[in-house]
């Protein structure tokens, strides 16, 4: 049986330093709890074309921008559920579209080109969506360490920690344990805020308080970047060799 889910919200990005996120936490105590899944480790596995049409195209922050990736909060097993997950940015406003599925059957599906095994309108959204795109394949694999915290006035408010995000361009399944290149610098944690409204008083007074400051951060526009950046400096390497 599938499940899906819709969500309309703002995501606004920080990098912290250690102390900076050990006073956020203690400012969060009264408002905030952590959820039941604890410290989670998060494995993706974003899509692109042979060209990264959809990474370059984000890369030059247009109005709109899309992305298609596979996830799951445990090492999948082939009847583990993962999320097929569409994301879309319009003006700054997330949308994101969610199918749960066992994971036999999303891998079947993207491995095959056949269409997911469900009919709904965010099952057709994300057949639409490979259909335009051909071509789509594995492209990187992205894992990192979050904490979810939500708001305990039953606000839609939360807030992620993520940590240790690594990625790498081989070993592209959701079966597979976590390892490759670090994105943050060491003690970095990458702080998440999202919210469909605005900023809680207490949390706008920490990050004054503070004085940290809301950053532009994609993890796959990132990995994209360093995994450009490498063949180059090969082929410079080479380069001055031969001379």
């Amino acid at each position: 049986m599938a499940y899906q889910a819709t969500f309309k919200r703002y995501e606004i990005k920080y990098l912290l330093t250690p102390r900076q996120k050990g006073a956020i936490l203690l400012a969060m105590k009264p408002y905030m709890k952590l959820d039941s899944y604890g410290r989670t480790t998060i494995r993706n596995v974003y899509y692109d074309t042979d060209t990264y049409r959809l990474i370059r195209r984000s890369l030059e922050k247009p109005a709109y921008k899309e992305k298609l990736r596979i996830r799951s909060y445990q090492t999948a097993a082939p009847y583990d559920p993962v999320f097929v997950e569409l994301k879309k940015k319009y003006k700054s406003v997330v949308y994101k579209r969610r199918l749960t599925l066992p994971e036999i059957q999303v891998r079947e599906s993207f491995q095959n080109g056949s269409p997911l095994p469900v009919r709904s309108q965010i099952a057709d959204e994300i057949e639409y969506f490979r259909s335009y795109y051909e071509g789509l394949r594995p492209t990187v694999f992205l894992s990192y360490e979050r904490e979810a915290f939500y708001a305990l006035d039953g606000s839609d408010f939360r807030v992620t920690f993520d940590e240790n995000i690594l990625y790498r361009e081989e070993d592209l399944s959701l079966g597979s344990e976590t390892y490759g290149t670090p994105l943050l610098e060491k003690g970095q944690t990458l702080m998440e805020i999202k919210t469909a409204g605005g900023l809680p008083l207490w949390m706008s007074h920490e990050l004054n308080q503070l004085r940290v400051f809301r950053t532009s951060f994609s993890k796959y526009g990132l990995a994209y970047r360093r995994m450009m950046i490498r063949p180059a400096m090969e082929d410079s390497r080479r380069s001055c060799h031969v001379c």
